[in-house]
């Protein structure tokens, strides 16, 4: 048997890499429009108000087609998370 080590980060790139080529494949496409519940977990928050709060305050991108829908773009919420994120040492 045979046992390869890589670096945290080599592994991470290289799960990326196959999941990149794994949606090529086979087509997968994310929705650019989600629902609250699946905004808010790719935010890792729980809190509906702090959703609230950042469609208020403009930080994500969302549309009401209907009066009881708020659907959120997908590509503000990687942008917002991208924005917030802390390079390394």
């Amino acid at each position: 048997m045979e046992v390869i080590c890589l670096e945290d980060q080599a592994f991470y790139a290289l799960l990326d890499r196959v999941m990149e080529r794994l949606k090529e494949k086979y087509e997968i496409k994310e929705d650019k429009w989600i629902s609250g519940d699946e905004a808010m977990k790719k935010l890792r928050i729980t809190s509906k108000t702090t959703l609230q709060k950042f469609r208020d305050e403009g930080r994500i991108r969302f549309t009401q087609p209907d009066k009881k829908i708020i659907l959120y773009d997908v590509d503000s919420i990687h942008e917002y998370l991208d924005r917030h994120s802390k390079d390394t040492f």
